[in-house]
């Protein structure tokens, strides 16, 4: 009697290896019978080891951790020595830091309609420089003299042959702070003669027969030199670098972070900054500037935005200074600047392909960080916000924020995250001090009501922030607001490969991962 099981396995085998063989019904039973028996087995052990599972073929994810802060520093140019600890806090292990400046130059006639000033953007990297690439207080290294092509640009004592590595960033920020000079040279200086260069575009090709380095089938190399500004461009306040470098090539390997992208408009001004060995993976460095200023369309106000993938992950950070004001109905006006930046950003193409992949528009990429000035104010008297404050109700406060009101009802950045505010009004505070403008009876200032003008949003899935506070610097009438996000970042094949490589986990990975 046959059994139901041997019912269901012939039923079962044809439907995967075919119809019966036409042996069979040619009478060759034992050329059928030895078919039947190796279909039989092929079917009770079926291999899996050239499949890829739905899970197997899902993407790799990994948190990286960005930190932002953005700081209106009220047209006043930063000095030799000022500390950066309430905008970059000391020990901070960020695998990417965004900054973002508003006010870095005063906004009058001269810097919006003329020329503007880059000089303190070039100070502004220097101290970023140094608070970033701080040596460790044990260690001292011996550097050989400045390179030949360096004399010109540090003036350093040629007698000297060795130097520590945090004397040598103190050198660079001395030369930076007190030596005009322009963006292109800056750039010539600063730009790695060894290490790894920025490419345009670092995505895998299925094209075997292009070069290794270029992108969905770009028959040249795309290094991101071949797309940066020309020299022009460079006098007109742009920096796109591939690496930071010191007077020594010691001091270059000691780095731990590399500057990847920095623009000026006017008073706006954006810097990006990732670790060393993250720079390969970091591509398609594209930005756009947005004007709705005076006429609508000057950089008084409006945006910079950068736009990069790290490997697989798209990436925008929007760094923008917002319509001012705290008349009812100046909160339209923001909003106004908001829907312009979101329509008017357009990053250029610079895959050689007929079908781009990398997002144009703001709201395309797969993470997005929005951070700057916004002028948002409290929707309150001054009396009644200053009472509020006296007694710490941050959560009465913030019921009656602009921003919020105005995100809620989707008048602007209708799904757009912010975190929860935990923090004291950022603007407008008396020089040097910690007393809110007007409050001091001997101060000439117009009165302001304290405000949450200084902000930052996220927008997309794969982001979780783990902080959002304020600094305490005196230095300008803001106080910075800093950030931290741990950012999902999908890896490719090939990297998961290495790394399980690495981790002795080499049972199965060659067979589940494609070539």
């Amino acid at each position: 009697m046959t059994s139901s099981g041997d019912v269901k396995r012939k039923s079962i085998i044809p439907k995967i290896f075919g119809t019966k063989d036409k042996t069979e019904r040619r009478g060759d039973g034992v050329l059928s019978k030895t078919k039947k028996i190796q279909a039989s087995l092929s079917f009770r052990n079926l291999s899996f080891s050239r499949w890829v599972s739905p899970m197997q073929n899902a993407p790799v994810v990994q948190q990286f951790r960005v930190f932002v802060a953005t700081w209106n520093v009220g047209g006043k140019s930063p000095y030799l020595g000022l500390s950066l600890d309430g905008f970059i806090p000391e020990g901070d292990q960020s695998d990417i830091y965004v900054l973002g400046f508003q006010e870095i130059v005063p906004l009058n006639a001269g810097n919006v309609l003329v020329v503007e000033d880059n000089e303190p953007a070039v100070k502004w990297l220097a101290l970023i420089n140094q608070a970033l690439n701080k040596s460790p207080s044990s260690i001292s290294t011996s550097c050989p003299s400045t390179p030949a092509h360096h004399t010109n640009s540090f003036s350093s004592d040629t007698s000297s042959r060795r130097m520590s590595f945090s004397g040598d960033l103190k050198h660079i920020s001395n030369s930076l702070l007190f030596h005009k000079s322009s963006f292109k040279a800056v750039r010539r200086s600063f730009r790695a003669t060894k290490g790894r260069r920025l490419k345009a575009c670092n995505c895998p090709s299925e094209e075997k027969r292009f070069h290794k380095d270029s992108c969905f089938g770009c028959r040249q190399e795309c290094s991101y030199e071949d797309h940066s500004a020309s020299d022009e461009d460079e006098e007109q306040s742009t920096i796109i670098m591939t690496d930071i470098v010191s007077a020594s090539d010691v001091a270059i390997n000691q780095q731990k972070y590399s500057l990847i992208a920095s623009k000026q408009m006017v008073g706006i001004f954006i810097t990006v900054w990732a670790r060393r060995e993250l720079v390969h993976h970091i591509a398609h460095l594209r930005i756009s500037c947005v004007g709705c200023g005076i006429l609508g369309y000057l950089g008084n106000k409006g945006c910079i935005s950068v736009s990069m993938s790290v490997y697989q992950t798209t990436f925008c950070f929007v760094c923008s200074h917002l319509a001012s004001g705290e008349k009812e109905g100046d909160e339209l006006r923001r909003n106004s600047d908001v829907a312009e930046i979101l329509k008017s950003t357009q990053f250029p193409n610079i895959c050689k392909i007929s079908q781009p992949r990398m997002p144009e528009r703001i709201l395309d990429h797969d993470r997005i960080i929005w951070l700057g000035d916004l002028n948002y104010r409290i929707a309150l008297s001054y009396t009644e916000t200053k009472k509020l404050l006296e007694n710490n109700d941050w959560d009465a406060l913030f019921e009656k924020d602009q921003l919020k009101i105005e995100r809620e009802v989707g008048r602007a950045f209708k799904g757009w995250k912010e975190g929860k505010i935990y923090f004291a009004p950022t603007y407008k505070y008396s020089d040097n001090s910690d007393v809110y403008a007007g409050e001091d009876p001997t101060s000439k200032k117009k009165r302001r009501t304290p405000a949450w003008c200084d902000r930052i949003l996220w927008h997309g899935d794969g982001i979780q922030q783990v902080s959002y506070i304020r600094g305490e610097s005196r230095f300008s009438d803001h106080r910075p607001v800093c950030a931290v996000f741990f950012v999902e970042v999908v890896l490719s094949g090939r990297r998961l490969r290495r790394d399980l490589s690495h981790n002795n986990m080499k049972i199965g990975a060659e067979e589940l991962l494609p070539a």
